[in-house]
């Protein structure tokens, strides 16, 4: 039986780009087969920008590979459709992780990450299953995929729920962390990568949020733009089905986004204890 290949797992953010350009590099071997972007069409413009320039720099280097880019269909497409169940509860198919406020005013959070699944983690196992031509009921390793899990993050490594594949994750056998990636890039004449999530993304800190509206105004209008109508399609369903749960939001403040103050504390004149430049990353692939 043929050796398994090698596949990059490309969320297109720093690390696992790091992990791209070093392969074509030869600092990381075997030589990948290719990588795999899957695409929610909801990134900032800065993404696909960094995308782009990104398989230049990889067919530039001297062990190339090609940059396979699937997608679903677009992700706030989705969210926008709401579905009724027999039972009369209205629900999606594919839920993101909304900011929640009840009507006691109590505060809460979506606890579904299906979005990941659906848009970043299925379309990437589908084709990872063409491209190493798995046959049904397969059970012995065809793919090892390479994620962009840095030593910083190392709880976020979690084994294949498929029997066909192996999870690799270079980064953390080469003992880099996040700073390490960004020495690397710099040091090899590469920029540094943006952020890979989606414009809404519930996750994203306020040191995100605020560069979005600086950096990409036009992200953060269709973030807010996405907001009212999740809101608004929300209550319509609501309405129709007798059920009321909750308000959502994409600002973890339950406030509209386009109400939310994200100026620093050192801005508003006082100090610190936190640190506003963490941003929780939703599992597998997105923003590696």
């Amino acid at each position: 039986m043929s050796e398994p290949i090698h596949l990059i797992s490309l969320g297109a953010g720093v690390q696992s780009s790091t992990v791209a350009l070093m392969a074509a590099h030869g600092a990381i071997t075997p030589h990948p087969a290719a990588a795999i972007f899957a695409d929610t069409q909801d990134e900032p413009g800065s993404v696909y920008r960094w995308l782009d320039q990104l398989e230049g720099f990889i067919k530039a280097a001297p062990f190339p590979f090609p940059i396979h880019r699937v997608t679903v269909g677009k992700l706030s497409d989705r969210a926008l459709k709401f579905r009724t169940a027999k039972s009369g509860r209205v629900y999606t198919k594919t839920d993101i992780p909304f900011h929640t406020l009840s009507a006691k005013g109590e505060g809460g959070m979506v606890k579904s990450r299906a979005c990941t699944f659906d848009f970043k983690i299925a379309p990437i196992i589908k084709e990872s299953r063409k491209l190493g031509g798995v046959k049904r009921g397969q059970k012995t390793i065809r793919v090892v995929s390479w994620i962009g899990i840095s030593l910083d993050e190392i709880q976020r490594m979690k084994p294949s729920r498929e029997k066909w594949i192996e999870h690799r994750w270079p980064l953390v056998e080469l003992r880099m962390n996040r700073s390490a990636c960004l020495r690397w890039m710099a040091e090899n004449g590469y920029p540094k990568p943006p952020r890979s999530s989606c414009v809404f993304c519930p996750y994203h800190s306020d040191s995100e949020w605020r560069r979005l509206k600086k950096d990409e105004p036009a992200a953060f209008e269709r973030a807010v733009a996405f907001e009212r109508a999740v809101a608004q399609t929300k209550a319509v369903a609501d309405c129709a089905s007798g059920h009321f749960k909750s308000t959502i939001f994409l600002h973890k403040s339950c406030k509209p986004l386009d109400t939310v103050d994200f100026s620093t504390e050192e801005e508003r004149g006082q100090g610190t204890l936190w640190n506003d430049n963490f941003t929780a990353e939703c599992e597998g692939m997105c923003g590696v």
